[in-house]
């Protein structure tokens, strides 16, 4: 039972490696593309010579997508077996293994119940998907009962445990419940089946002496004619088995010669002593231009360029020295009429029975053609680079959600001092260089315009390598697919000196727009002023013309001269305004605040010692600012020289200095305890020029007026604070 089980395996495992010839044919018909060239054709092929097989499939990334026969498969098309609970466990098998699995019987899409067998198929040693055939259930019953005829002793039965429910499921007819029965089994690794052979008729276990007296007379007289007939039978069934296997290896050598005949790839078998071309295939020998017969008389190493031959042999001998079990390499052959073509080369080791090295299978795929559109390609990419590194602006494009770069132009580095490769090596580099200030408004425009797959031209300052601020317009292109927005492609152009003339522009502006203003106030007060004295002077003169006595005419004179001096002091008041805001070039320097404080006080001080005034300052002596230093002096002497003025009568006049910081602006204050202001009825004329709030005579409404001038011409502004009979801070913001 056990011999014959034996060749019951061994003729079943042949068939199953018939399939394995199929779907490596299969799996060669594919390019470097991943399409399969001739599927139709090969596959039609492939079926007539393999009358077991029911189907043939290629199913990349497990979806099964091309089917032979058509017609009667074409319910599996776009079944995924990597995703159905079913299918997905067996599937895997193959993949771990990376060799021929066949998995069920499971029930077939196109009906019915089959074995399907599936190859594993790797491209640039990437998982490709498989190559699969199908047998029917009915064939493999089919197969078992030829080799179980109905008057045999025994019964054949085939079963395997099932992936989902682990249980042990029979396929054959015949017993299942094998517990008490007399079998033999053996496995059938490339499927986990378990094959059974049953005796029909178990010996019965007599335990009589006499019985087994009788029969062994008997059986021993029936031994020798066995032996006599088995003798002269072994001739006839050594013929019969002779003619069995010689009719299995020629249907064995007549699927390789059609296999390897009609190859879509170029198949040689090169020695491993010399590298010559033992046998090669017709696709081969016509890739080079060769026919077989010629390239018979050369070796790998003649026909390959001269800068590919030195990594070729490397592999070679990796090969050779078992480091490797086998390689892939793109290289390039000289053809018979001496040009060059372009192949991918993929070399494995061919076994003797015994394990050792025979010689080398080599397989080679013309990639001529991708590699001259990628040459195409490369030097396209490199005059489109140029072309883009010639652009006054930073030529970009990101991904749509994440604002990820994946590609930055070379101008970055003259615009941000920023390289290519610093830019991309962050994914939030972008975003992390926008100006804080510019972040959060930048982001949310970018990100509206994004839902509504909307074009936009934006400006925003980013941070330089050096930390200087660049502004940038920035000219972006939404990029759709039927998803919705892909990418994001733009070009940034520098603006920063765009930006600086416009604000110099801006200020100037406003420059103007006040001076403008202050022309037109002081066009009022000279006309005012002027017409008031001039008016004057003609009453005066005409009272002069009509005077009736010397004495009145005198009288007048005087009159006029104080009219006179009245208005000579009006020009030069007038002339100190002029000069204030007509002069643009001020000259700025570092100044000490104490120092000028002290040069106030000494200039003053018999005013200080008549009325007893009290002048503090906390202002450190390293404590300095930038200003005009004539109109410092002035602005501190007009305001103390005010606040002893109008000190109250009442008590000993305090006046304080300070510096302080208000909102990053440094702030002079001169505080006192006078007779104060009412702002409510007086806050607007406050600065005006000639405006008097008390009848003081020493009081001539210019002195805050110019020094409110000389406080604008410096750029800064002036605010007052003060309560009657309490005192008044002036505070002097300083640009």
């Amino acid at each position: 039972m056990e011999n014959y089980l034996s060749v019951v395996q061994q003729d079943f495992e042949k068939t199953l490696k018939n399939s394995y010839t199929t779907t490596l044919s299969l799996a060669l018909t594919i390019n470097d593309e991943g399409n399969p060239a001739q599927f139709e054709a090969i596959s039609k092929k492939l079926i007539a010579a393999n009358p077991n097989l029911d189907c043939v499939q290629l199913v990349p990334n497990g979806i099964i997508t091309y089917v032979y026969p058509y017609e009667a498969n074409k319910a599996a098309l776009g079944f995924n077996v990597l995703k159905s609970k079913s299918h997905r466990a067996e599937a895997l098998k193959s993949i771990e293994s990376q060799k021929i699995y066949f998995a069920g019987p499971i029930d077939l899409l196109q009906g019915g119940k089959g074995i399907v067998g599936r190859l594993p198929i790797y491209k640039n040693n990437k998982f490709w998907g498989f190559s699969a055939v199908v047998i029917r259930l009915d064939n493999i019953v089919s197969f078992f009962e030829k080799h179980s005829p109905k008057n045999a002793n025994y019964d054949i039965q085939l079963s395997k445990i099932n992936p989902i429910t682990k249980k042990e499921d029979f396929y054959l007819n015949g017993p299942t419940n094998l517990k008490n029965l007399q079998n033999v089994s053996a496995t059938i690794s490339d499927g986990g089946w378990k094959l059974y052979l049953i005796d029909k008729n178990p010996a019965s276990l007599i335990d009589s002496k006499i019985i087994m007296i009788g029969v062994f007379g008997f059986i021993l007289s029936i031994l020798f004619g066995f032996l006599t007939t088995s003798i002269l039978q072994i001739p006839i069934d050594l013929r019969s088995l002779l003619e069995q296997q010689a009719g299995t290896i020629l249907e064995s050598e007549l699927k390789f010669k059609t296999f390897f005949d009609q190859a879509a790839v170029g198949i040689a078998n090169i020695s491993k002593d010399d590298g010559k071309f033992i046998t090669i295939n017709n696709k081969f020998a016509s890739l080079l231009g060769y026919s077989t017969q010629e390239m018979k008389t050369k070796s790998f190493m003649e026909i390959t360029h001269p800068e590919d031959l030195e990594i070729d042999l490397e592999h070679l001998n990796k090969l050779k020295n078992g480091e490797i079990n086998k390689y892939a390499i793109e290289k390039r052959y000289f053809k018979k009429n001496g040009k060059i073509i372009w192949v991918k080369l993929t070399v494995s080791k061919l076994k003797t029975s015994d394990g050792f090295d025979a010689s080398y299978i080599s397989i080679v795929e013309n990639i001529s053609k991708r590699k001259i559109a990628e040459k195409k390609s490369k030097e396209y990419q490199k005059k489109i680079e140029s072309l883009i590194n010639t652009i006054d602006g930073i030529v970009w494009e990101c991904e749509a959600e994440t604002f990820q770069f994946n590609f930055v132009s070379n101008k970055v580095e003259t615009i941000l001092g920023y390289t290519p490769q610093e830019w991309l090596a962050s994914p939030t580099f972008w975003q992390d260089h926008i100006h804080p200030d510019d972040k959060p408004n930048t982001l949310n425009f970018c990100s509206n315009k994004l839902k509504l797959l909307e074009d936009h031209d934006f400006e925003y300052r980013m941070i330089a390598k050096d930390g200087s601020v660049v502004w940038l317009r920035d000219i972006v292109n939404v990029i759709q697919d039927k998803d919705g927005a892909s990418c994001l492609r733009g070009i940034m152009i520098d603006i920063t000196k765009t930006k600086l003339t416009e604000y110099e522009l801006h200020n100037s502006f406003d420059l103007v727009t006040e001076q403008n203003k202050r022309l037109l106030n002081f066009s009022y007060i000279v006309s005012h002023n002027l017409r008031s004295h001039t008016s004057n002077i003609i009453s005066l003169t005409d009272l002069i013309q009509t005077a009736d006595s010397e004495k009145e005419i005198q009288e007048y004179v005087c009159l006029l001269q104080n009219v006179s001096n009245a208005l000579n002091e009006t020009l030069e008041n007038l002339n100190e305004v002029v000069n204030i805001q007509s002069n643009l070039g001020l000259v700025i320097e570092n100044i000490k605040p104490n120092e000028y404080i002290a040069n106030a006080i000494e200039i003053l001080s018999d005013k200080i010692k008549l009325k007893g005034v009290a002048i503090q300052t906390s202002i450190g002596d390293n404590i300095s600012l930038r200003y005009n230093p004539a109109y410092f002096e002035s602005i501190l002497y007009n305001l103390i020289s005010n606040a002893i003025r109008y000190s109250h009568p009442d008590r000993v006049p305090e006046i304080s200095i300070d510096v302080v910081e208000e909102d990053n602006t440094t702030v002079l204050t001169v505080t006192d305890n006078g007779i104060g202001i009412d702002l409510e009825k007086q806050g607007d004329k406050m600065f005006g020029m000639y405006k008097k709030f008390t009848n003081n005579p020493e009081s001539k409404g210019i002195g805050l007026f110019i020094t409110k001038n000389q406080i604008e011409a410096m750029g800064g502004r002036i605010t007052v604070e003060s309560k009657p009979n309490i005192g008044t801070t002036f505070k002097i913001y300083i640009s």
